[in-house]
């Protein structure tokens, strides 16, 4: 790349080196972009974050690596790879690099498993990967086809299969002969040199990013997550270290609900059903009585009222408040709403114009004037929410109607 010698093409798994200083410039940031005569570290492209580690000057100071990047050279304008340093060093001096190897690590995990993933979905389904993104907390693939769960469950253990059988990972530029006989993966038309990446039996790709070189080292995959995505479907996959700590939390998870449910693991979907079904029929219940409740309350409102309004906890049912409203401004002239909540956590609010046909928005405005409330609606009904208001002050305001 440009002035600097790429060491992590030689070999994936360099993780210290000597280099010496080709510039430093400070950044916007109060940061400072670094080239190297050399380098092991991995910069971000082809979708993979980069590698972050630490440089050590021959004076023995340390240097944070906290982002490794492909820019442009300012005077020549050709690519460069460039290190974010924390501070600045002298252009000359002699460093001593150390990659963070368990960082690297982990994506040669990710990424050899996504080829290996990917590989498997296009020669079984013939679907293209079309999108590709490796953070340091998800790795997702986007593929041009639908693929159903029992396919997900089919390809996963696949993958695994072909992690168990340690099958070798070979990263290599073969020339332009070698090529035309190649059948190999792209997302664009590539020129120049270009690497390819072979997984016998499962894959061979164009790819840039350092790999393991055993399948085996990817330890295990596991997808986590599978939804539409622009006419085809994205999939989030975990390997290695990343895939056995999001299996652990959920065993922590099924472990706890298992205790609380007093129950086997394999009787917790069971018995969290039967949980979710008693609650259903007891906010069931819970609503009939309140709309009993209602009713007492309604009965007991004098008709000749032209205003009113009401008081409500702040859990109760929105659906509840729109019907108390309907009923009230069918029996009064003016305006009627109901306000649930408290002072402390404030209120939500919808109010309607009664049967004398009055603009509900002038409420709305008046409730946004003096209290900042949020919301809108018609000329015969609104809803909002306000807060930094009592009890007192938004009956107060609603007398002065």
């Amino acid at each position: 790349m440009g002035k600097t010698v790429e060491l992590y093409y030689e070999s994936a798994y360099i993780t210290e080196f000597d280099a010496n200083v080709l510039s430093c410039r400070e950044r916007e940031d109060g940061k400072f972009d670094v080239v190297l005569d050399k380098t092991a570290f991995f910069p971000e492209q082809g979708g993979q974050t980069s590698d972050v580690g630490e440089l050590t000057s021959e004076d023995g100071a340390n240097f944070e690596v906290s982002y490794t990047g492909i820019g442009k050279e300012p005077d020549s304008g050709e690519d460069e790879i460039y290190h974010v340093l924390d501070k600045s060093i002298e252009a000359g001096t002699g460093v001593h690099g150390r990659i963070d190897w368990e960082h690297r690590f982990s994506n040669m995990q990710q990424h050899t498993g996504e080829h290996i993933f990917s590989g498997i979905v296009g020669s079984k389904y013939g679907y293209d990967n079309v999108g590709f993104h490796l953070s340091d907390t998800e790795v997702t693939m986007d593929y041009n086809g639908a693929l159903g769960a029992e396919d997900i469950k089919f390809i996963e253990k696949s993958v695994n299969e072909a992690i168990w059988k340690n099958v070798s990972v070979i990263a290599r530029f073969p020339s332009e002969d070698e090529l035309k006989d190649i059948s190999y993966r792209s997302k664009k038309e590539l020129t120049g040199a270009i690497r390819i990446v072979d997984i016998e039996g499962y894959d061979s790709c164009a790819c840039c990013a350092p790999h393991v070189a055993k399948t085996g080292e990817i330890g295990l995959l596991k997808v986590v997550g599978v939804r539409n995505y622009k006419g085809g479907v994205r999939v989030n996959i975990l390997c290695g270290k990343r895939a056995l700590e999001f299996l652990l939390t959920e065993h922590d998870i099924l472990s706890k609900l298992a205790t609380d449910f007093t129950t086997s693991f394999d009787n917790v979907p069971s018995s969290v059903a039967k949980l979710r079904d008693e609650n259903a029929a007891l906010k069931e219940n819970l609503y009939a009585e309140r709309e009993k409740l209602l009713g007492y309350e309604l009965a007991d409102i004098d008709k000749n009222l032209k205003n009113v309004f009401l008081f409500k906890d702040a859990d109760t049912d929105m659906n509840l408040i729109r019907k108390t409203v309907n009923l009230l401004v069918a029996e009064h002239e003016g305006f009627c709403g109901v306000f649930a909540g408290n002072s402390e956590a404030g209120y939500r609010y919808i109010i309607a114009s009664g049967t004398a046909g009055g603009d509900a928005r002038t409420v709305s405005g008046l409730l946004k004037e003096k209290f900042g409330a949020k919301g809108g609606g018609s000329n015969q009904m609104v809803q909002g929410s306000l807060s930094g208001a009592s009890r007192d002050e938004l009956m107060d305001c609603c007398n002065n109607l």
